[in-house]
């Protein structure tokens, strides 16, 4: 009797060790990979300079459709540029070209300005999920507060966050001093709902310096019944 007994308080006594060891990091992307693996869903960003940091952005809206469409709209200083991918295609609707393919924008965009800039987000642009693992991934630990998971970013994913991401270009990037951040992850049900990160440090670029106090807060919603629809001038661009 005595040997059926042992080995049962054991399981019983390392059942709360197992479950203390569990890493919030995991729990944040298998969040992540479930959202990742819906039929589709919209998500919802905004930005919060505090300061201004140099420039006006979003808010922002984004629709996916696994398998299918992508659509995205972002405002940058009063202007709205909107992003339609699917697969290795994408078309790009900007106010003063309209809707562009590929390889029209990507035409320009060894040159400095808007082109540049277009090719750069196309070329590293993250879906949330993609976005948050991402962001798991420079950030130091990760630990269970309240409703949420919450972290401090490291140095180096606080200044890489900071820094315009090269494109197939290159070109040099801006100079970053003195950066650091936060974030912090809403998971329901075991799908990533929310997230949220904050930044902070001095940036100098082209002969511009200015100090970055940036929180990006973005929210998930529609999750299974969105539906992305395409224009008809998005799609000729993406079959040219």
């Amino acid at each position: 009797m005595k040997n059926y007994i042992l080995p049962g308080a054991l399981a019983l006594l390392a059942a709360p060790l197992l479950a203390f060891a569990a890493d919030p990091k995991d729990d944040v992307l298998g969040a992540s990979k479930k959202l990742a693996d819906t039929a589709s869903y919209t998500w919802d960003v905004s930005i919060n300079n505090a300061n201004g940091g140099g420039f006006s952005m979003g808010p922002n809206h984004g629709k996916i459709e696994k398998g299918g469409y992508l659509w995205y709209s972002m405002t940058f200083n009063d202007n709205t540029t909107e992003i339609v991918m699917k697969g290795t295609n994408a078309a790009v609707n900007t106010p003063d070209n309209g809707w562009q393919s590929r390889a029209e924008v990507t035409a320009n965009g060894d040159q400095p300005g808007p082109g540049r800039f277009l090719v750069r987000m196309l070329d590293n642009f993250q879906t949330p999920p993609k976005q948050a693992d991402d962001l798991v991934s420079k950030a130091k630990d990760i630990k269970k507060a309240d409703d949420a998971y919450a972290g401090e970013l490291t140095e180096s994913g606080a200044k890489d966050l900071l820094s315009f991401r090269r494109g197939r270009n290159g070109g040099d990037g801006p100079t970053v001093t003195n950066p650091k951040g936060s974030v912090k992850f809403w998971v329901k049900d075991g799908l990533l709902t929310k997230y949220e990160f904050h930044l902070q440090g001095s940036v100098s670029f082209n002969g511009n310096d200015f100090d970055v106090d940036r929180t990006t807060t973005v929210e998930i919603k529609d999750v299974g019944s969105t539906k992305v629809t395409v224009p008809d001038a998005a799609a000729k661009k993406m079959s040219s």
